[in-house]
């Protein structure tokens, strides 16, 4: 009789583990602005729904009492609030998650900032979520941050939007005021392309139509918060289409076994699947399907596998294997939406890497087509983002990928862009659609290349870049090196700041942006006269480690070589030919090196010059002494020295 006993008790477990391992889950987030009462909702939801173990309870009651702005009663707020500094504000920082689940359905929850200045966060908290929970305090209707959240919701392609007007106990449960506020919203939901809203009465503080209907407002016939949430029917979204599978990572444990595994951000696959990768467009069949515990038949979209090919194809991590007959499109070019999230704005023309599913590429922004003012949807001229703006932008990658619109798919349309300096992620974006323009541009093969063109001048082409404050001797010791070059026989050309902007670069100015645009014209010309097998000295201030960066990475090794011209600002104010710290103190030049712009000094030249105490006979000694130290090869066999 025990074992019987024990056999049913522990097929009862059995099957209520499995009840719990098919549940759907949903992923949703609370947002809305700044105390409209997004953690007390979740917190209650918690607690109402009786998902709290004994010691959560003692701490929430515990901290009620230390820290809660609600008297003697339990302050559900704090179950979310789990940062020091929310707490002592009273307000939420970070994006918090918890997990619950009802007899019905699983959930992850993320509370989201309500501040404008952690719009980022929230963005973050929005990115995998399928439902977003918008809350309008009924005494203040919608805000500025409620339509910045929104059309961040709509961004991101959340399809699923739940208006909950809440604190309807403070407006004396008044329909008129729900109603002004539901109508108000559809509107703008209307021209954010939200299609589905489902509007619900709130007091999360009391508790009203939250698990269940309130009896204080029995003019509301929909569901309660958590009925809603439990019954859902979410879409299939990134689901339909032919396979797309990024591969997350090449598993091959020994010579006889070669894996490529991830997880099917679409479709299905099956073993004899045709398939082809992208963006190489080699093609194969599958040979194998193994899921957690071995080999399968076929898989579906949002399950982790590992597929081997019939074939010994090149396949690489960030690669997509993808339906032979319905293959995502490949580019190098886009137009996207940028979220910017760096306190450093977002220069057009500055490099960042790009991450798009695992596949990580050189990019940048190429143009900034507009900025969108968040609470109103107008479109706004702009040069550069700041923190948490929205740019239309057109972006330039360094190399083609598999990609698919955002709106089809989000794995394959999402991106975010990290600072190459310091590895901080600095955008979230999202792709619209290929550039098509970039399909006609293809390199053309060149006869005479640039060895032949460098072997009949003999000589090594090289960049050597001049970089200083305006004033530090750059131009001097340019053109002393370029007449000694000159006076051996060598083949050398100098590109100044001040000639090049009276032609190439006429039209740009001393903004950071402009900056950066000027020097990347310049990096591109200088890369063409190399090809010509020439010795280019360029002479420009570049102020910022980034453009010199992207500069040097136009050339092979060993052929872009820094040259510092060091020099204290109070030195180079001194000398002042040009009259221009004078005029820049004055307040007459903005944006000047130095004074109101920021001069960022080389770490690692290859020729460090110190020109305060160096005679310019003295710094192209330097220059020639070192650039023969680097490579006793670079002038074709002729002594220079």
């Amino acid at each position: 009789m025990a074992a019987d006993a024990t056999g049913a008790t522990s097929a009862d477990i059995s099957t209520y583990l499995r009840q719990h391992e098919d549940k759907p889950l949903l992923r949703f987030i609370t947002c809305g602005s700044v105390d409209d009462g997004k953690s007390t909702l979740i917190g209650r939801l918690l607690y109402e729904s009786k998902r709290l173990f004994d010691d959560q309870l003692s701490a929430l009651e515990a901290d009620s009492r230390r820290h809660g702005t609600q008297g003697e009663r339990i302050d559900y707020a704090l179950l979310m609030d789990g940062l020091a500094a929310e707490r002592e504000q009273g307000i939420t920082i970070d994006v918090a998650y918890r997990y619950f689940d009802t007899d019905k359905r699983k959930f992850i929850v993320a509370d989201c900032p309500g501040h404008e200045q952690y719009t980022r966060n929230m963005a973050t908290g929005a990115s995998t979520a399928d439902l977003a929970v918008v809350l309008v305090d009924a005494r203040k209707g919608l805000l500025a941050q409620t339509r910045r959240h929104s059309y961040i919701v709509s961004l991101l392609g959340i399809r699923h939007v739940v208006l909950a007007v809440n604190k309807m106990d403070l407006v004396g449960y008044d329909r008129a005021v729900f109603d002004g506020i539901v109508e108000g919203y559809r509107a703008l939901a209307t021209q954010l392309g939200i299609a589905d809203v489902q509007a619900i009465p709130l007091s999360a503080l009391e508790g009203d139509n939250l698990l269940q209907r309130s009896d204080k407002t029995r003019w509301y016939e929909g569901p309660a918060l958590l009925e809603h949430l439990e019954t859902v029917v979410l879409d299939g979204g990134d689901a339909g289409g032919g396979l797309r599978l990024p591969v997350q990572w090449v598993n091959r444990p020994n010579q006889d076994f070669r894996g490529f595994a991830g997880t099917i951000a679409a479709g299905e696959v099956a073993p004899g699947d045709a398939v082809v990768v992208l963006p190489s467009a080699r093609r194969s069949s599958v040979a194998q399907v193994l899921g957690p515990d071995g080999p399968v038949q076929r898989a579906f979209a949002g399950q982790a596998v590992t597929l081997t090919l019939a074939d010994e194809v090149d396949v690489s991590r960030g690669d997509v294997i993808a339906a032979a007959g319905d293959p995502p499109a490949v580019a190098d070019q886009f137009a996207a939406h940028v979220l910017w999230m760096s306190d450093s704005p977002l220069l057009p023309g500055r490099p960042y890497w790009l991450k798009i599913g695992a596949r990580t590429v050189s990019a940048s922004i190429s143009e900034i087509k507009h900025r969108v003012d968040v609470n109103t949807q107008e479109h706004l001229a702009a040069k550069r983002l700041e923190l948490n703006e929205v740019g239309y932008c057109n972006l330039s990658l360094e190399e083609p990928v598999a990609f698919a619109p955002y709106a089809e798919n989000h794995a394959l349309g999402g991106f975010i862009l990290i600072d190459r300096q310091n590895n901080d992620t600095v955008a979230a974006g999202t792709l619209d659609f290929a550039l098509r323009r970039a399909d006609n541009v293809h390199w053309q093969h060149l006869d005479v290349d640039r060895a032949a063109r460098a072997r009949i001048k003999g000589q090594v082409p090289k960049v050597l870049w001049f970089t200083g404050l305006s004033g530090a001797g750059k131009s001097t010791v340019a053109n002393l090196v370029d007449k000694r070059l000159h006076a051996l026989g060598y083949h050398t050309f100098v590109l100044d700041g001040d000639n090049v902007r009276h032609g190439l670069n006429r039209d740009l100015g001393f903004t950071d942006e402009d900056r950066v645009e000027n020097i990347r014209r310049v990096a591109e010309v200088a890369r063409l006269m190399a090809d010509a097998g020439l010795i280019v000295l360029v002479s420009f201030i570049s102020p910022f480690r980034a453009e010199r960066r992207m500069a040097r990475e136009r050339f092979a090794d060993g052929e872009f070589v820094e040259v510092f011209v060091d020099v204290p600002l109070e030195v180079a104010e001194a000398r002042d030919v040009k009259g221009l710290y004078r005029k820049a103190r004055a307040g007459l030049i903005p944006n000047f090196t130095g004074i109101d712009s920021p001069y960022e000094a080389p770490e690692h030249a290859e020729v460090h010059l110190h020109a305060a105490t160096s005679t310019p006979e003295a710094m192209v000694a330097q220059v020639l002494q070192a650039m023969h130290a680097l490579d006793p090869d670079w002038s074709g066999g002729t002594s220079w020295l």
